[in-house]
């Protein structure tokens, strides 16, 4: 059985907040499917891991969008990429992901639920809802195979 957190936000520093907190609960080595609209938050959310994981300042942190895929850390800790641009499992299987894989490294992908079949079953999937009035419902799902080093207990939900 999967396991289910959920956040809401409110603002831009509220999820990059969540993003944070985040940071501490996820694993240092697994891959995490970003899923959400255009403007969902994705790299917001993604700017706070990465201040979380001490590896980037979030005005260090952009949408990966035309690079694919972006590094933070010395040595590399945290990958984000985006998988907008992609159309075929071909060309996402030609960017190297599967090495990313085996580091020991956060890997963040936007866009990932598109090629579901590409990526880890033990996986973390993070779902952005966009609820109007830069209202955002965020839904954190561990993978059966998965585990969080846990939230505190005011921010669990079931």
């Amino acid at each position: 059985m999967s396991s289910v957190l959920e956040f809401r936000s409110g603002s831009a520093e509220e999820t990059q907040a969540i993003g944070r907190q985040l940071a501490a609960m996820l694993p240092p080595s697994a891959v995490v499917l970003l899923i959400g609209n255009l403007g969902a938050g994705k790299t917001t959310l993604t700017k706070g891991i990465a201040e979380g994981r001490g590896v980037a300042k979030a005005e260090e942190v952009s949408s990966p969008t035309f690079t694919l895929i972006h590094e933070y850390g010395d040595p590399v800790r945290v990958y984000h990429i985006d998988l907008y641009r992609l159309d075929t499992a071909a060309q996402v299987a030609g960017i190297g992901l599967e090495e990313l894989f085996e580091k020991p490294a956060l890997v963040l992908i936007e866009w990932g639920e598109r090629f579901r079949d590409f990526f880890p079953t033990d996986r973390v999937e993070i779902r952005l809802e966009d609820q109007g009035s830069d209202c955002r419902r965020i839904e954190v799902t561990v993978s059966p195979f998965g585990e969080l080093a846990g939230p505190p207990p005011a921010l669990r939900v079931q």
